[in-house]
């Protein structure tokens, strides 16, 4: 009988409204083979394993397991045939054992009971095929370190029928050591016949790991490598297609003394030893992948997480903020990176939006609000960001996401910061609202504001900054001008290490 591949994706295609996540995808997995996925945020990778993985239906193309054509239209048929997903996070629940947790909702059940010594044995068999130790079948979730509840999570994918396993970003969250003890459990389920498919951003750990890697670029799959043809330069230069960043045109660089200064900053498990420093009317972009430590950084600065060692300085004085409030009194403002949880009040006014967390500023006395005064000030900042709307009493919810996002960033300025961290700043808005945001950040640093920019969209990255710093496993691996290739910068970050060494 001929060998058919385990599962064929051919001509797969996937919009939401006018947006087409999936333009054209092929790809084909077979038994005992790693195979990589990888591909820029917004590639398209995510909608893939949502269809693979029955959380969504394509709108096209044809899918074939072991030969046969089927439909995969829930992630209960995609159980059914043996496909078993592994998410960056443990979905598991933390007061519950480990043996619970593998057969929550597929109890093995005798005589109106629950079985639990069979299925206990069951998971000490489980655990054994993967190299861990009997005793964790009767361990507390909660316990474990985040490396070893992963480990559960796979476990528990095995423990029905799985022909296909679907490890998205496995190694975000882990240690180097811990990488090894994953990249070990998963070659023994590959030997054992196993279609193992590997979603990383980190492109040195999918020539360590894969047979073959399968490159996705704008919604569409590129091609199929064998790993020994890669390296991570080439799947960088794949990735972005070799395009080189628009340029607006080169700013000066800023002189004087720093506004913000990082000496040896930590904060453990997320970063070590980051030293930066930016100017007034300096843009600095940030830029690092999944699990890289770039985002905490930010959030050290502005107060949401605490550090565990190194200096924050501003003007020349170090501060050690312990909550937002603090660094704004500092002069330093956070535009978070998703409006929709972290601040925005969608079913209130603009003029709410903007002047909550400002009352004081536009108070009388300290009783009641001077509504003449805020409604001045939102007025000045909705014409300053060119917010489109009705007036300021318009719901932010009601707006677009551009226009939303501009609201959010008002709300920074109204007390004209020192320093302002933008998180993400054009996530999920349209090409002219971005268009817009970057000429309000420019114009921002023009007037003398220091701007630090978070970002993991690289064009972005590379269009708006006067300088970019690169990090990579918790540290500053590189430093770029704006005229840099996407390519080099995306090799720096995902593990280039001569790249890195020299930008």
């Amino acid at each position: 009988m001929p060998e058919y591949p385990r599962l064929t994706l051919t001509g797969v295609a996937k919009s939401y409204g006018a947006v087409k996540a999936i333009r054209h995808a092929d790809l084909e997995l077979r038994p005992g083979q790693i195979h990589a996925l990888v591909g820029e945020n917004g590639a398209g990778k995510s909608t893939l394993i949502k269809i693979i993985s029955g959380a969504t239906m394509p709108d096209g193309g044809t899918v074939s397991y072991d030969g046969e054509p089927v439909s995969i239209t829930s992630t209960l048929d995609a159980i059914a045939l043996g496909i078993a997903t592994v998410y960056q996070e443990p979905q598991l629940f933390g007061e519950l054992t480990v043996a619970e947790n593998v057969f929550m909702g597929r109890e093995i059940v005798k005589r109106g009971r629950v079985d639990w010594t069979e299925q206990n044995e069951h998971v000490v068999g489980l655990l054994e095929d993967l190299g861990l130790p009997a005793k964790l079948a009767t361990a507390t979730v909660g316990t474990l370190s985040v490396a070893t509840q992963q480990q559960v999570s796979i476990a528990k994918a095995l423990a029905g029928k799985c022909g296909i396993l679907i490890l998205d970003e496995p190694s975000a969250i882990l240690t180097d050591a811990e990488i090894e003890v994953l990249f070990g459990i998963i070659r023994r389920l590959a030997g054992d016949g196993v279609a193992v498919v590997y979603i990383s951003h980190r492109l040195d750990e999918v020539v360590k790991i894969a047979d073959q890697v399968t490159v996705m670029r704008d919604g569409s799959t590129i091609g199929t490598y064998p790993v020994e043809e890669m390296s991570v330069r080439r799947m960088a230069e794949l990735m972005v297609g070799e395009a080189l960043s628009e340029q607006s045109g080169p700013r000066t660089a800023p002189e004087g003394k720093p506004v913000l200064e990082l000496k040896s900053l930590a904060r453990t498990g997320a970063f070590h030893d980051v030293s930066l420093q930016l100017r007034a009317g300096e843009i600095l972009g940030l830029y690092g992948l999944v699990g890289s430590g770039v985002a905490e950084i930010a959030e050290c600065i502005h107060g949401l997480a605490k550090t565990s060692g190194g200096e924050i300085v501003v003007d020349g004085r170090t501060i050690a903020p312990r909550s937002p409030r603090q660094a704004e009194r500092a002069g330093i403002a956070l535009l978070p990176a998703n409006r929709k949880t972290e601040g925005m009040f969608s079913f209130q006014s603009i003029a709410f939006n903007v002047s909550v967390g400002h009352l004081q500023r536009l108070s009388l006395g300290r009783t009641f609000v001077d509504r003449r005064k805020e409604r001045t000030v939102v007025k000045d900042l909705m014409k300053r960001l060119s917010v489109r709307a009705s007036d300021e009493n318009q719901a932010v919810g009601t707006l677009s996401g551009g226009n939303a996002q501009k609201v959010m960033l008002a709300r920074q300025l109204v007390e004209r910061p020192k320093l302002l961290l933008l998180a993400e700043p054009t996530q999920g808005v349209d090409i002219g609202a971005k268009e817009e945001i970057h000429r309000i950040i420019t114009d921002l640093a023009d007037n003398g504001t220091a701007v630090l920019v978070v970002t993991s969209d690289l064009q972005e990255a590379l269009r708006i900054a006067d300088r970019l710093l690169v990090v990579r496993a918790g540290a500053i691996a590189a430093e770029f001008r704006p005229d840099a290739r996407q390519a080099d910068v995306l090799a720096a970050a995902a593990g280039d290490r001569e790249q890195a060494a020299n930008p």
